[in-house]
């Protein structure tokens, strides 16, 4: 786009080449730093500019808008917001945005799609990490480079939006696209929050896959009485793809997953139907002068609507509301506080041991928590009120001489969980002594039933040990496991009916000594992780493969110096370390998970840890004693230490804004994900036989403010984190 004689020559510094484009709120260059980079710098236009209090706040948001810095945004390089006419510079993002790709060249293939729901998604965890909505997610907003899409186009609608908000009145201005804006944009704007970007995903998306949106209708008053009140138009969406583009268009903000439940579903195949609205509590009716919601969300189109005739398309953001603040309180419909213990299927077999520790995973499935541990393949809790509805032991008819082993839950697909299998079988081998041998299995079972989908044996041994040790990742396409019955194999059993698709042994080098392999999964994908002794120096060396599920073949491969397990992935970088608790920790190796180049970061101070655990991109070091240390992985900086009180912690688990640790005897705490200070704690439970409480706790399960915490000996219990 050609530039015009009233353009500047310069701003900030920043040499102008090009004209990006313009909006109601500015200007966009394309400029060059001194040192050559390419920049967007974004002009504001002169009514904002002599406005004092859209300086303040344009200053307030640039500062937000800092902070956003994830692989799919455009970073904030510079900015002022003092100058003549405030500024802001991003780096420059080469290529087509969304809407004008489609236009041109038509809707985007399944996999494009799917790579550009992951890509949306975790900008949409940055930016709401960073305490920033943005509220006008829309295909011209979305820039497709070369190596996935980009963010951009937020940080200064919020602060023209609040500073001149009679004035956009009263020209007929709204804020937002209406084709992608959220209900609550047009019937309460004021209470917008991250779930709006969701909606607008979901939008993006339909518009990506049919090159028109969910909610196009021939005029803005009928687009938004649509988008408030009518069923999206989704005719042409790829069938795995629906139920997450449904899940994103509910209409109440609350029955939206977030981004990292989005992301987790396309990972592990796990695209559930939407999710029913919340219903009000029964016990909190509305007061008797409030007009009844259904009228008051059909008046609302008809007035706001109206307005959307002469709408201004600008980008828009709004901070997040922190704790205690006015997010809205999400919990499960019915749900009150509560504290079960599963039922003992085998507690009338004499010769099994009873239980003697808490769960080893739980997780949601079907709308429920599903837990596995201490002889428990699963059980099914009721997220409302804890109720047991089925209990299935690993082994049934356990033989004589040995007791059975804790459960697993590996995955789960919509329908289906993943879990292992152990059947004891006693063996005549001579006289009066009896051999035991363990069948192993993977099993799909019915979350909502308990009912077995399929089973598939993967070993039959004498010692107990079994694949489990090596491992299994969950995929959309099926299970990849260990097999054989030295577990000297890697299968993909089939999701469907549990048969062997592919099957490799694994590599010789490492022999048949378990745990010299290991089964993983990072950011989606399956990885084989194997450990190599060099016999003539003594050095460990590991590999890192990246498998194909298709296949099973190894899609790349690196290799780098002593003994690394795998802790997960960060901003397309797998993290890897060594074991704290065997070795101490001097500093992670990034592998950049599209180029495959290596990176080693240090940490300042060698650190040991009884556990180290990767969540929502930040390591956590444990103690027994309740120590904690953050490091960013990236940096290998330590953001902070604290002492959460509490002892022997599992995994932890974070929301936005904290992280929660329980110990084996249910005491919990609730530390602050900037700062590491305990804001919250409940006590340890006495109610479920604690004489487990020398082992490692679970991770606590979070479902909105629901958390539920694994305890005891095979006992969870329930709490509002908002009562912390």
């Amino acid at each position: 786009m050609a530039l015009r004689d009233s353009d500047p020559a310069e701003v900030g510094g920043y040499r102008i080449e090009d004209r990006l484009g313009s909006g109601g709120m500015g200007v966009v260059y394309l400029a060059r730093s001194a040192s050559g980079r390419r920049l967007a710098v974004k002009v504001v236009h002169g009514q904002y500019a002599d406005d004092d209090e859209f300086r303040t706040r344009f200053r307030r948001e640039v500062a937000a808008a800092r902070q956003v810095s994830g692989a799919f945004t455009a970073p904030v390089v510079d900015a002022d917001a003092d100058g003549p006419s405030p500024w802001m510079a991003t780096l420059y993002i080469p290529g087509e945005d969304l809407g004008t790709y489609v236009r041109r060249h038509g809707p985007l293939p399944p996999g494009r799609l799917r790579d550009l729901a992951a890509g949306l998604a975790e900008a949409l965890r940055d930016i709401h990490r960073a305490g920033v909505v943005h509220r006008d997610l829309k295909p011209a907003n979305v820039m497709l480079a070369d190596d996935g899409p980009r963010v951009i186009d937020f940080g200064i609608s919020r602060a023209a939006e609040a500073a001149g908000m009679d004035a956009l009145t009263q020209t007929g201005r709204v804020m937002g696209t209406p084709p992608f804006m959220s209900p609550e944009q047009f019937t309460s704007p004021h209470e917008v929050g991250p779930a709006t970007d969701i909606f607008s995903l979901g939008a993006v998306l339909v518009y990506a896959a049919t090159r028109r949106g969910p909610f196009d209708s021939p005029n803005p008053w009928e687009t938004a009485t649509r988008v408030v009140e009518g069923a999206p138009e989704l005719a042409g969406v790829p069938d795995d793809l629906l139920p997450f583009v449904r899940l994103c268009l509910e209409k109440h903000p609350k029955s939206r997953p977030g981004p990292d439940e989005l992301l987790h579903l396309l990972r592990e195949g796990r695209l559930p139907h939407p999710r029913p609205e919340p219903a009000p509590p029964e016990t909190e009716p509305a007061p008797p002068e409030t007009e009844p919601a259904p009228r008051r969300r059909r008046w609302w189109p008809a007035a706001v609507a109206a307005t959307a005739v002469l709408a201004a398309v600008a980008a828009t953001t709004t901070v997040l509301a922190r704790a205690g603040g006015s997010e809205p309180h999400r919990l499960p419909a019915g749900w009150h506080a509560w504290h079960r213990r599963a039922v003992d299927p085998t507690a009338e077999n004499p010769n099994t041991a009873g239980p003697s520790g808490p769960f080893s995973r739980c997780v949601l499935a079907d709308k429920a928590l599903l837990c596995a541990g201490d002889g428990i393949m699963a059980a099914r809790f009721s997220l409302a009120d804890g109720r047991n509805v089925w209990t299935r032991p690993m082994d049934p008819t356990p033989a004589e001489s040995t007791t059975s082993g804790g459960g697993t839950i590996i995955g789960t697909r919509p329908g289906a969980v993943y879990v292992y299998g152990a059947d004891d079988h006693d063996i005549k081998t001579g006289g009066e002594d009896a051999e035991s041998r363990t069948t192993h299995t993977v099993q799909a079972l019915d979350p909502d039933t308990g009912k077995q989908l399929w089973r598939t044996v993967v070993s039959t041994v004498t010692d107990g040990v079994g694949p489990e040790t090596v491992g299994a990742v969950a995929t959309p396409a099926g299970v990849v496991t260990a097999i054989g019955d030295g577990s000297d194999s890697y299968a993909l059993l089939d999701a469907a009916n549990g048969k062997v698709r592919w099957r490799h042994r694994l590599p010789e080098s490492i022999g048949d000594t378990s745990g010299d392999c290991l089964l993983s999964g990072a950011g989606g994908q399956p990885y084989l992780t194997c450990r190599h002794m060099d016999e003539d120096t003594d050095r460990t060396r590991t590999t890192f493969t990246r498998l194909d599920p298709a296949t099973g073949h190894g899609r790349w491969t690196v290799t780098v110096k002593g003994a690394q397990y795998l802790f997960g992935q960060v901003r397309g970088h797998l993290v890897l370390g060594a074991d704290p608790l065997m070795d101490k920790l001097t500093g992670f190796t990034l592998v950049d998970a599209s180029s495959h180049v290596l990176t080693t970061v240090r940490l300042s101070t060698p650190r040991n840890a009884s556990g180290a655990h990767l969540v929502r991109g930040t390591v956590y070091l444990t103690l027994t004693s309740g120590s904690v240390r953050a490091i960013d992985p990236l940096t290998g900086r330590e953001l902070w230490q604290s002492n959460s009180t509490v002892e022997q912690p599992g995994p932890p688990t974070a929301s936005a804004g904290r992280l929660y640790l329980a110990s084996p005897t249910g005491r919990l705490a609730a530390l602050d994900l900037r700062t590491g200070k305990v804001t919250g704690a409940l006590p340890g439970r006495d109610d479920g036989d604690n004489s487990g409480s020398g082992l490692t706790a679970s991770a606590p399960v979070l479902s909105g403010d629901a958390l539920y915490v694994p305890y005891g000996m095979r006992a969870v219990y329930s709490a509002d984190v908002h009562g912390l």
